[in-house]
């Protein structure tokens, strides 16, 4: 019994001894560097290019989304009334080319050789008047003056002949070809802004251009949205990275393709990232001065890296953690 007290007495020594050297071991041991960072998203914004007043939003937050679903509708009667407008001018410029192609009609024409046989009818009865008179000035019947005046109006009659017969051929011929090529054109380009406002109006239902998950709904029906404004955005949850913000004295455990480990809350499990993108300039820090007597400072890089494995539900806001 006496020999049993001492030696527990001994044990107990060496064991207080062996916990104070382990503890001033561990005290003097560097701790792991952690460097905190979070995951985000591809997140986009799902807007018109119309203003308009809200008709439908037609999901909700949380839902998931398909390319080409139909997401919010806008009621614009303004686009409908330019609508009408441009296709009402296409119909014109249309006519009024047609028109232009076909030349004029079989009763213009009619119309117009009339009138130059009627002059040409004409001129060719003051010529007769004239010669009847020019001999009785020659027999000294009548004035100079009356002769003249014959010739004059039987010369008039000749020029009216001339450009009656020319506005016949002009019928006859139709309109110029650049005149027709004009028409054409501006069919044309009554038909473009037909096409321009079709898609003003097609934009007023607006689908989801990619696959995602609803994070927000700005704005509801009766609502007005101006252009551009985001009225539903998406986060695309497949499309997830991690941001971190390392100091440059530990930048080459991070280099580009480089893989790592990090430890996600959330998850509750270690996820493995592979660095892909390091910034190319740096931000200031003051966690530590490089030169105490001089006062710099370390630099920080934002570096992003990507899961290994796309079978990670990662959600935009995790935070991660990397031991090193």
């Amino acid at each position: 019994m006496n020999k049993v007290k001492p030696t527990l007495l001994a044990l107990g020594t060496v064991a207080v001894i062996g916990w104070v050297g382990y503890k001033f071991f561990d005290a003097y041991q560097t701790p792991p560097f952690r460097i905190q960072g979070q995951i985000e998203s591809q997140q986009y914004s799902i807007s018109s290019k119309v203003p308009g007043r809200i008709d439908k939003v037609l999901v909700r937050k949380g839902d998931e989304v398909k390319e080409g679903q139909l997401i919010f509708t806008i009621h614009s009667p303004e686009i409908e009334a330019k609508l009408e407008q441009a296709v009402a001018g296409e119909k014109a410029a249309g006519a009024l080319a047609k028109e232009a192609e076909i030349g004029a009609r079989q009763q213009q024409i009619q119309a117009a050789e009339d009138q130059w046989r009627k002059a040409k009818a004409a001129a060719a009865l003051l010529e007769k008047t004239y010669l009847r008179v020019n001999n009785l000035y020659k027999d000294g019947v009548v004035a100079e003056q009356k002769r003249d005046e014959a010739l004059t109006q039987w010369q008039a009659a000749k020029y009216t002949e001339s450009a009656a017969f020319q506005m016949y051929q002009m019928t006859k011929e139709g309109a110029r070809n650049e005149t027709k090529i004009a028409a054409a054109e501006k069919a044309r380009m009554a038909a473009g802004a037909v096409a321009e406002v079709e898609a003003y109006a097609a934009d007023t239902q607006i689908q989801s251009w990619f696959d995602g998950e609803v994070s927000q709904v700005l704005l509801h029906s009766g609502e007005l949205a101006p252009q551009g404004f985001p009225v539903v955005t998406v986060i695309d949850t497949k499309d997830t990275w991690a941001v971190l913000n390392v100091r440059e004295d530990h930048l080459m455990n991070f280099e580009k393709g480089k893989l790592f480990d990090a430890f996600v809350p959330a998850l509750d499990e270690t996820v493995t990232f592979r660095v892909t993108h390091v910034a190319v300039m740096g931000d200031f820090a003051t966690w530590r001065s490089t030169d105490a007597t001089q006062g710099f400072d370390l630099r920080t890089f934002e570096v992003e890296a990507r899961p290994v494995s796309d079978d990670v539900a990662l959600r935009m806001g995790m935070s991660l953690v990397v031991e090193m």
